[in-house]
């Protein structure tokens, strides 16, 4: 079962391959879904603290009936934060609000403040907020540490000033749009790529040619837009509040053909994301 497969990260850490995805999911509500995806064997959940739903997270980890060393919790220090005391005092905040010994994994929201993004250079920021996330990771508060967001130029700062290797970057990835130079040098300095937003926010649900392509395997779109992030390596991070699209999203015990990923790859990008448009990771990709 694809929940029970781990992919190693750098420092030995095993992450599970498929995670479950909390985004736009409210305190309160979040609570539920969460342990709905640990009912049906998810064991990777994310969360970041601007979520907000940190608290609801961290109330369906600790009542779940699940030993907590089964379980790996993602969050990420908000990307307003750009000075080490703000970022190291909001790990402090998480680990509060998760009501967590230890953070899994933890990384740096964004490069940029979101009103700013990819707008501005925050380079000596950065460097500061992956300090207080050393320090963390070396205090054992966390046990990776990574990147979201962080185009390769971002990813370059980091490495050139860094003491402990970013884990992780996690970008938007999915048919149609998937950043391969990205993330081809990402693999090359052993750094892991979650994918969030695999079903492309729900956009790729209206597309004829991928319906198409799903019957022909029995599976729905979802779940062969998810499978086609396993496909090239990534660790998608599939988001639903629905418990049958939760279960579904988890079940993929089935391989694209080299023919059929080749196709994939080669879709054009989705232009508009809808009412999702306004936020800054869709238009500002």
């Amino acid at each position: 079962m694809i929940l029970q497969e781990t992919y190693p990260l750098n420092n030995g850490v095993k992450i599970p391959k498929v995670g479950f995805g909390t985004w736009m999911i409210d305190d309160e509500n979040v609570v539920q879904a969460v342990k709905d995806a640990l009912a049906l064997g998810y064991r990777h959940i994310d969360t970041a603290q601007a979520y907000e739903n940190e608290r609801g997270v961290g109330e369906a980890i600790r009542t779940a009936g699940i030993d907590r060393s089964e379980l790996f919790v993602t969050t990420k220090v908000a990307a307003e934060h750009k000075t080490y005391e703000a970022a190291a005092q909001s790990i402090d905040e998480s680990l509060e609000k998760l009501g967590l010994d230890t953070i899994d994994l933890m990384i740096i929201h964004a490069p940029q403040p979101w009103a700013e993004f990819r707008e501005a250079n925050y380079d000596a920021g950065n460097v500061e907020a992956w300090r207080a996330l050393e320090d963390a990771y070396q205090a054992g508060k966390i046990r990776a540490i990574g990147l979201s967001n962080f185009n390769q130029h971002d990813v370059e700062n980091i490495l050139a000033h860094a003491t402990i290797k970013p884990a992780v970057n996690q970008v938007l990835a999915h048919i149609s749009n998937t950043p391969f130079d990205l993330i081809d040098y990402c693999q090359q300095q052993n750094l892991l790529i979650e994918a969030y937003s695999p079903v492309g926010h729900g956009e790729l649900l209206k597309n004829a040619e991928l319906k198409k392509m799903a019957e022909k395997y029995h599976v729905s779109v979802p779940q062969l837009a998810i499978r086609y992030c396993l496909a090239l390596g990534l660790l998608p991070l599939p988001k639903s509040a629905n418990k049958a699209h939760i279960k579904a999203n988890s079940e993929l015990d089935f391989e694209l053909t080299a023919e059929d990923l080749e196709q994939l790859k080669k879709f054009k990008p989705i232009a508009d994301y809808g009412d999702s448009s306004q936020f800054p990771v869709y238009n500002k990709k």
